[in-house]
């Protein structure tokens, strides 16, 4: 057979893909592999087995991917699923700007908010930290910086400028909030206190890490509405505008000690940190001077 027969048979081979398949081109990225579902009743029982010593209320391996959320009493750690790999600290979310351990720990015991910001477990990590882990409230890191100030019975909103605050409601008695948007108490307040028909100034200030939301919402053309997508957890258009309002309430906010939210303000300055159900407000207000 001639060398040019052959080439030609070799050439029809190719095009007709009987028996010689093209390799595969060097400069495909292979697929991305899925990440491993982690079974929380099988990362319990080896967390069980690593700390034997420590009472473990909940495993959650849903929240976070790759980590499972270990609720142990009213404190919060995170583990890997060979639960070798011990998390103390923060989860934070870099695309919806929430701090989801702070947020855990509220709905876990809302009276962290009349102690202070909930903080994950700190400190040392031995199994006799973690066999405490049935406090009233999450172990502190030791704090870097000064202790905050006790919370005020009465303070002067004199100072605060009005570009940090968005007014809404009826024409009942008049009230300033300091909320978060992401907030579930804040959230709450907000519904009774529309129900009441009250004048209300909300100030936001970011405990849950939400100052661009708060950004947003301040500089909305349409600051009501704004309020009420935040609050629903809907997309609030971004604007420039001055936003050093923002800045006075959160000076304000830590020169008081107001390291929670919601924290409700009565027109004659008396001050009431967190939730409280309407009956408790409608006599609250009938209090002021």
């Amino acid at each position: 057979m001639s060398k040019t027969s052959l080439l030609a048979m070799l050439f029809a081979t190719i095009l007709s893909g009987s028996s010689l398949s093209a390799a595969p081109s060097s400069t495909q990225n292979p697929p991305e592999p899925k990440p491993a579902v982690l079974r929380s009743d099988t990362v319990a029982k080896l967390l069980a087995a690593r700390l034997p010593k420590t009472q473990i209320s909940k495993v959650d391996c849903s929240r976070v991917q790759g980590l499972c959320e270990v609720q142990a009493g009213q404190n919060l750690f995170y583990i890997d699923g060979s639960a070798r790999y011990l998390v103390i600290g923060r989860i934070y979310d870099m695309e919806t700007h929430q701090d989801l351990t702070a947020a855990r720990l509220l709905d876990l015991n809302p009276d962290l908010m009349l102690n202070g910001a909930p903080s994950a477990q700190g400190g040392g990590v031995t199994e006799t930290a973690l066999a405490g882990a049935g406090s009233a409230r999450a172990a502190t890191a030791p704090s870097a910086g000064p202790a905050a100030p006790a919370l005020p019975t009465n303070v002067s909103l004199v100072s605060l400028p009005a570009n940090g605050g968005i007014t809404w409601g009826g024409k009942g008695p008049s009230v300033t909030v300091f909320s978060d948007f992401h907030c579930g108490y804040c959230r709450a307040l907000h519904q009774a206190l529309k129900a009441m028909g009250l004048r209300v100034t909300e100030r936001p200030i970011s405990v849950l890490g939400t100052r661009a939301i708060s950004d947003a919402v301040i500089c909305a053309e349409d600051k009501q509405d704004a309020v009420e997508k935040a609050y629903g957890d809907q997309e609030v258009a971004k604007r420039a505008c001055d936003t050093t309002g923002l800045d006075a309430n959160e000076r304000f906010a830590h020169e008081h000690g107001f390291t929670g939210t919601p924290v409700i303000v009565r027109a004659d300055g008396a001050v009431v940190l967190g939730y409280r159900p309407r009956e408790f407000l409608e006599a609250w207000l009938k209090g002021a001077a």
